[in-house]
Order: structure tokens, then C-alpha cells, then sequence
């Protein structure tokens, strides 16, 4: 999965693999804490402006949006026209519900650096375009430019590899939104429910039902959501052991990291016993003799 580490070498979070979005798994706020004070002591030391906006960053986790935007204001001055300032801006904003001003920001952050975000943030334009424009704009032609359909199985005209980009695009913009935006939630719920139509469409149908499930959970209520849901029918399991089995998913690369390391090392004491036993193997022979 994602990770991001900060100017100062802190890990801000680290994700869940696949694409099933559930949000960033940021460090607790005692951690937060702790970087905070070790990217302002840097930023004292070296005046590099990336410790600020890391600061910024922080702030928004922590839910202090007016000072996070004060901050990147001052940013702005010292040093006009950075991407990170103009997307972290408009994000702080549309925390806060001033979507226009948020619209302004994400707008300017994209002419600054388009291929940002995996070259998403087409989407996050059209979905603060449906916030100011109202309800009915939270459609799945609106908000992505596609539609799947309202039949039983979902259905899609893009190629595949057009459909495998807008899904990373699609899935990047929700694991964002869900770190901040917690249900109900009818923008992300209808994201949700286009997420797990091309991961049907993918064949990947445990991920599309996993993906509709938090679809239902942010208030996505369309019968079709049912019918979809039956696609596909897995073993029971509670939530629990679901829970559970992303926390291993999520803690599979480390654990093969170091079952390969131990691997490596029983190896190397194998062969390392074997050059013993063959260079002095006459002395060996000798003192069994």
C-alpha cells in the first residue's frame, strides 16, 4: 500500500494494500505530536519550507483547518506557486465547508502540477462542483464522466486500460476523502458504489463486495446496490475476523521481508559451516581417527 514519509523522515501512514479504500492509517496524536515538534525544530534550524508544509499537514489530521490555512497562507508568500500549498489549502477549506473557496485551490493546484495524484484531481474538481451545484449533480456521469449501468451486472465501454486508470484515480481521491470524511456520506458513497462496479468488472469480486459494503455503510440506499451485492456471495465471516484479515493483509510485506531475511541468514550460516567443514577437513578426519 501507499505510505508517506515526511520532510524529517517520519512515516506519516502507511495503507492498506489493494483496492479497497479505507482511508489512511495515520499515527496516533501523541506521535503527531512528536513530529510536529521535530519538523518545526527543523524548520528553525534549516528555513527549508518543506518542514512548514509538513506542519501544514499535520494540522489538517489533527482537524485544526484555520490554522492549517493561515499556515499555507504564509507559505504562499514566502514561497508563491508550490503544489502542495495550493491542494493543502483547498482541502483545509472543503473541511471546513467553504467549497468555493476550496474549488479556487484545488483549480490553481492542478495548473500548477496536473499530473498530480495519480492525475486525479479532475475528480476532486467535479466533486466540489456538485457540492456548490447541489444534490443532483452527485451522479456517477458527474462526478467521473461514466456511468456502469442499472442492470444487474455493471457494464462499461472504456478499454481496460482506460478503466484500470480511472479506478486508481477513483481510488486515490476515496482513500483521501475517507481518512477526513466519515459516514454518511453521499458523494463518497457514490464514488464507493463506481469503485466496486470496475472492481466487478476487474473480476475481482471480493473487493467489489467488500467495496459496495462501505458503499451501503456511507448511505448509498439504490436498489441496484443490492442486486449487485448478490454478484457474489463469500464465506461468513463477522466483522472481526474481516477487521483481522486486512491487519495481516496490511502486515504482509514486512513479514515476508523478514521471513527472506531469515531465510537469507540460515542459508549464509549453511554454507558458511559447509566452507568450514571442506577447508579443514583433513584436521577433522585426523582428530576423529
Amino acid at each position: 500500500g501507499e505510505s508517506l514519509r515526511l520532510e524529517d523522515g517520519s512515516v506519516l501512514y502507511e495503507d492498506y494494500e489493494g483496492y479497497v479504500p479505507y482511508g489512511h492509517q495515520f499515527r496516533d496524536n501523541e506521535e503527531l505530536m512528536q513530529t510536529l515538534a521535530s519538523l518545526e525544530k527543523s524548520y528553525k534550524e534549516t528555513g527549508k519550507i518543506e518542514y512548514l508544509s509538513d506542519k501544514g499537514l499535520i494540522l489538517i489530521i489533527q482537524g485544526k483547518y484555520k490554522e492549517a490555512i493561515d499556515l499555507y497562507k504564509k507559505i504562499e508568500q514566502i514561497q508563491p506557486n508550490r503544489y502542495s500549498t495550493a491542494s493543502n489549502i483547498g482541502t483545509a477549506y472543503e473541511l471546513t465547508g467553504n467549497n468555493s473557496e476550496a474549488l479556487q485551490w484545488i483549480e490553481k493546484a492542478v495548473k500548477i502540477d496536473p499530473i498530480s495524484h495519480f492525475r486525479s484531481e479532475w475528480i476532486h474538481i467535479n466533486i466540489l462542483k456538485a457540492k456548490i451545484k447541489g444534490e443532483k449533480y452527485i451522479t456517477s456521469k458527474f462526478l467521473i464522466e461514466q456511468d456502469f449501468g442499472n442492470k444487474k451486472y455493471p457494464v462499461s465501454d472504456l478499454e481496460k486500460e482506460e478503466l484500470f486508470k480511472l479506478r486508481g484515480m477513483i481510488y486515490y481521491q476515496l482513500n483521501e476523502r475517507i481518512s477526513f470524511v466519515k459516514p454518511k456520506d453521499k458523494i463518497v458513497a457514490q464514488l464507493l458504489f463506481d469503485l466496486g462496479n470496475i472492481s466487478y468488472l476487474f473480476g475481482e469480486k471480493e473487493e467489489a463486495l467488500e467495496t459496495y459494503k462501505i458503499a451501503k455503510e456511507y448511505g448509498f440506499d439504490q436498489p441496484i446496490l443490492k442486486e449487485r451485492m448478490e454478484l457474489y456471495s463469500p464465506p461468513v465471516i463477522d466483522n472481526l475476523e474481516r477487521k483481522a484479515m486486512r491487519e495481516i493483509k496490511h502486515q504482509i510485506k514486512p513479514t515476508r521481508k523478514a521471513r527472506l531475511i531469515g531465510i537469507f541468514v540460515s542459508v549464509f550460516a549453511l554454507i558458511f559451516s559447509g566452507l568450514i567443514v571442506f577447508v579443514f577437513r583433513k584436521k577433522i578426519l585426523l582428530t576423529i581417527k
